[in-house]
């Protein structure tokens, strides 16, 4: 029999699981120094082009605009310029002294030409070599990869023809950012809308990724959040953990090129938007535990950084419990340990690493699960430490091995996610 007391670990709270939104941005460094040719066309969406040009810069990439003519009458060179510090391409000449932009420069120039927003005049154009603009003679002599970002009404990018040409530039290697659905220019609701900048810069990063990241080519599982082990429909046991460590630390290997299997339990928060991210949702140690051990064969290497429950209910009621009585008795079982069977299951190719969050005797309980379990490294962090642990944007850890160990500095998760990625996978 387990009593509850007011200051367990545990906590029962109503159940609850959040919806997935998007990750928002931070600064990473795959774009810093990037020499970036945006292309704008006559496309209401052209507005969107300053914010994206604001997130390049930000992401420390270097900017240079060629726009449309058509481009010119939805966002003026004068705005583009003021935010990207550089003159305006847009003409083949300059009618006043007689000299004239080399396209052929641009394509050299650039480390990726991103094409947003791309009408399906432009698409058409590019897709037949029609070289009646500074932007597709741009586009036809790029050394660079190429990223298109699809603008228009729904009708216009549904049409056989807009999908045939995406599918020709498609076949020739260009990147197609998927438009997103909603409200319309045109009043109507459907697929067609640029996608939003943020998403934009972030298919753009994980475009580098795949070509330049460390990692490219690694498939990493990782475990994150809490586990909620139901008592009734509406109550369950869990704990304070919300997630931001497992993903600070997705995000961290999608940013090296890795594939990330991603087991989360209930979290509500935004998650990175990247195909290179797979996400099994789960709310139970029992879900976890059947999610990772079937995807962890498949994996170079495991990060077990998930708060999974220690104890389930015996039963779970089928209607809300009332208050009855002075005391509500429950009977736990054990759950199974994930860390210590994915450590049987791993073979000589294989990494793992786990976490050991401790409130006594820290070093020596997680040395004795490095071990035990049969792990290469282990994260070992206190609540016994200001801003570390559940909730917290920053964390103190100490990264063990087999015979040395080393401790950081309270930082934020990012920054930690990336000294334990650097060691884990030299």
């Amino acid at each position: 029999m387990f009593f509850l007391p007011s200051h367990i670990f545990y906590h029962i709270i109503p159940f609850h699981l959040s919806t997935t939104h998007y990750f928002n941005l931070l600064i990473q460094e795959m774009l810093k120094g990037k020499k970036i040719v945006l292309g704008i066309t006559g496309s209401i969406a052209a507005y969107k082009a300053c914010l994206l040009i604001r997130l390049l810069i930000k992401q420390g990439a270097e900017v240079q605009v060629v726009i449309t003519p058509a481009g010119k009458e939805f966002i003026t060179p004068i705005t583009l310029s003021a935010l990207t510090h550089k003159p305006v391409i847009s003409e083949f000449f300059n009618q006043r002294d007689g000299s004239w932009h080399s396209h052929v420069d641009l394509g050299l120039w650039a480390d990726a030409m991103l094409i947003a927003p791309c009408t399906a005049s432009t698409i058409g154009k590019m897709a037949h070599g029609i070289a009646d603009n500074m932007l597709i003679t741009t586009y036809l002599s790029m050394k660079a990869p190429v990223l298109v970002a699809p603008a228009m009404d729904l009708d216009m990018y549904a049409h056989v023809s807009t999908q045939e040409n995406l599918k020709l530039l498609q076949q020739r290697g260009v990147h197609i950012v998927e438009p997103g659905s909603g409200f319309l220019a045109s009043t109507l609701e459907g697929k067609g809308r640029m996608q939003e900048p943020e998403i934009i810069v972030e298919e753009l990063i994980e475009f580098f990724a795949r070509r330049e990241g460390r990692l490219r080519g690694n498939r990493i599982l990782i475990t994150a959040g809490p586990t909620y082990e139901k008592l009734d429909p509406v109550r369950f046991i869990g704990n304070y953990s919300s997630g931001k460590m497992g993903l600070a630390l997705a995000q961290e290997c999608i940013m090296q090129g890795a594939e990330v299997e991603l087991v989360l339990g209930p979290c509500s928060l935004p998650l990175p938007h990247s195909s290179l991210l797979h996400v099994t949702r789960v709310e139970s140690a029992q879900q976890m535990y059947d999610a990772a051990t079937s995807l962890f064969p498949a994996c170079n290497a495991g990060i077990m950084c998930a708060a999974v429950a220690d104890f389930t209910p015996d039963t779970c009621a089928d209607e809300k419990i009332k208050r009855e009585g002075d005391q509500l008795v429950l009977r736990l079982n054990p759950t199974k340990d994930i860390a210590a069977a994915i450590g049987q299951m791993k073979l000589d190719n294989q990494k793992l690493c786990g976490f050991a969050l401790e409130t006594h005797d820290a070093m020596q309980h997680a040395q004795e699960k490095l071990c035990r379990k049969n792990l290469d490294m282990i994260i070992m962090n206190s609540l016994q430490d200001a801003g570390a642990g559940f909730q917290h944007d920053t964390n103190k850890v100490t990264i063990i091995t087999k015979g040395q160990s080393h401790s950081l500095p309270l930082q934020s998760k990012k920054d930690v996610a990336r000294e334990i990625i650097n060691t884990f996978i030299p």
